[in-house]
């Protein structure tokens, strides 16, 4: 029997059990073993073609769909691994790169998967200029220059940048998900008034990947059917379905009757009740979003050392992931999540509510000082603040809270006009100068600069030597030593900055019990279905 993708979850299980013969009622109690079914929120789908696609969802279906030259391995974290090609170098002065293609590989249509293919999705990337599109074109690409700076040398790449930088940086921006590899040919016969095709792969694939996309309904679900053949090896499972389901209770119930294979939005309250449940599991991994809190340094009370300092004491960290995420983040003190490059797990920093009083003593504040802490109205960080103000309390500064819908919270801190404000911050691209360049670097601190894509402009503070370092950073050659030069910094804006980094999100996924090889994609990736199996 033919599965329609027009079926829902429940639809699923009634073909498998018509299939097999059995009662729908006895079948509605499991997915169809060939099929992974998720439930997960969607809705950030914007475009599934990869020089577009910048949301978490749309990325998560490129990973699946598309190759790119060189890749993450999800069983080897951190790891660079050759993708469509199968050898990569760069030349002495750090400004040309090579990637040798590997042979017989093709793309889902049949058709060989060439070096002009790459070059050309590389350039089309720059030439579209899509939401993802800085993270090539901070190597110095342009719409005038790709075609020169990026080209195809018979089974070769060559990539030529406008100057110098960190080898690791350049390899891990191409393993991001608009350095997905599409087929020219095919994308070029659906093109529609010079668009290079990009309105058809809103909602088809081109690649080369383990998974095609069969049908994608926005704001519903998407169906990936496995690429038999694949140049890895096939998937294990043949069919993939994600399904919108926001609401995490109905993720829940459905988890626990079958009717799904995983949930991947769980509350820590549905992850709590799941507890003691034979048939289900969780699993957990870190997510890149940071937690922190930005005091204003404009602010003639926050901008002094002590009153930093006593902030950075006068938080539970512990007590908060403790009692109100409940696993649903780790404390985490520097600017990178855990998994990126010179990222520290070192957390010296706790409650020390007598130490942050003697520090507002010594700032000339022995009674406390009162202020402003605007949030965005969402009930997990409306509990995060109450706790963060309680404590705060407790040292002497009293907070009044301030909440707001998300994009008036943040116009207030991009235009630097907080207090102080609660934040979060994720990463662009899979190294760590995409949040040391936002965090610890300012080259202008003045109003008129208006860098409001940088955090340290935002909360008007001036890293000092800090920017130097992260441009300096950003070049470093020897990965050993760039790893050392962000854990210094990281240290140095701990300790010193209008900043305190507090938690990591982490991502809690349920499973059917006998769901396994999942990849959440971690810090630095994507999701990987084609490791799934279900046993």
């Amino acid at each position: 029997m033919k599965l329609d993708v027009r079926f829902g979850t429940a639809g699923l299980a009634l073909a498998a059990a018509l299939t097999l013969g059995a009662s729908p009622a006895a079948l509605m109690a499991a997915t169809p073993a060939d099929t992974l079914v998720i439930a997960d929120k969607i809705d950030d789908i914007v475009s599934l073609d990869p020089a577009e696609a910048f949301e978490f969802s749309g990325v998560n279906i490129i990973n699946n769909t598309y190759d790119s030259l060189i890749e993450l391995d999800p069983n080897k974290p951190g790891e660079l691994i050759p993708g469509l090609a199968e050898s990569w170098d760069v030349s002495e002065d750090g400004l040309t790169f090579t990637f040798k293609m590997k042979e017989g590989i093709t793309f889902a249509s049949g058709n060989p998967v060439r070096a002009e293919d790459a070059a050309w999705s590389l350039q089309r990337v720059i030439k579209l200029n899509k939401t993802p599109a800085f993270v090539l074109a901070q190597f110095g690409f342009t719409p005038e220059n790709v075609e020169e700076m990026i080209k195809a040398d018979g089974d070769t790449v060559v990539i030529t940048l406008a100057k110098p930088f960190a080898p690791s940086m350049f390899y891990n921006c191409l393993t991001a998900g608009l350095a997905g590899i599409v087929d020219k040919e095919t994308v070029m016969a659906n093109e529609v008034n010079g668009d290079m095709g990009n309105e058809w792969l809103k909602s088809n694939s081109a690649g080369t990947g383990a998974y095609v996309l069969r049908s994608f309904k926005p704001q519903d679900s998407y169906v990936l059917d496995r690429r038999d053949g694949y140049w890895r090896g096939d998937a294990k499972l043949k069919r993939v379905r994600v399904n919108h389901i926001p609401e995490s209770a109905t993720q829940r119930l459905q988890l626990e009757k079958g009717d799904i294979d995983i949930a991947r939005g769980l509350s820590n309250t549905d992850v709590a009740g799941l507890e003691g449940k034979a048939d289900v599991k969780v699993e957990e991994a870190p997510k890149g979003y940071i937690y922190y809190i930005a005091a204003n340094q404009k602010n003639e009370i926050l901008k002094k050392p002590e009153v930093m300092d006593a902030l950075r004491w006068a938080v539970d960290y512990k007590g908060i992931t403790d009692t109100v995420l409940k696993g649903q983040m780790m404390v985490q003190q520097g600017f990178l999540p855990a998994g990126y490059l010179g990222s520290l797990d070192e957390t010296p920093y706790s409650l020390d509510v007598a130490k942050a009083k003697e520090l507002l003593a010594a700032a000339g504040y022995p009674n406390g000082f009162e202020v402003t802490m605007t949030v965005r109205n969402d009930q997990l960080r409306m509990e995060m603040a109450q706790a963060i103000q309680n404590t705060l309390g407790q040292a002497g500064i009293k907070v009044t809270l301030k909440p707001g819908a998300g994009a008036e919270v943040l116009g207030d801190y991009r235009a630097r006009n907080h207090e102080l404000t609660l934040q979060s911050w994720g990463p662009d691209y899979p190294d760590p100068h995409t949040n040391a360049s936002t965090f610890a670097w300012n080259p202008d601190n003045a109003d008129e600069a208006k860098l409001t894509g940088v955090l340290a402009w935002r909360n008007a503070w001036d890293p000092g030597e800090l920017t130097a370092a992260v441009d300096a950073a950003v070049v470093e050659r020897d990965t050993e030593t760039r790893k050392a030069m962000y854990e210094d910094m990281q240290r140095k804006f701990r300790d010193d900055s209008g900043f305190v980094p507090m938690f990591q999100e982490i991502a809690q996924t349920a499973l059917r019990a006998n769901v396994s090889g999942f990849h959440t994609g971690g810090t630095i990736d994507s999701a990987t279905y084609w490791y799934t199996e279900k046993n």
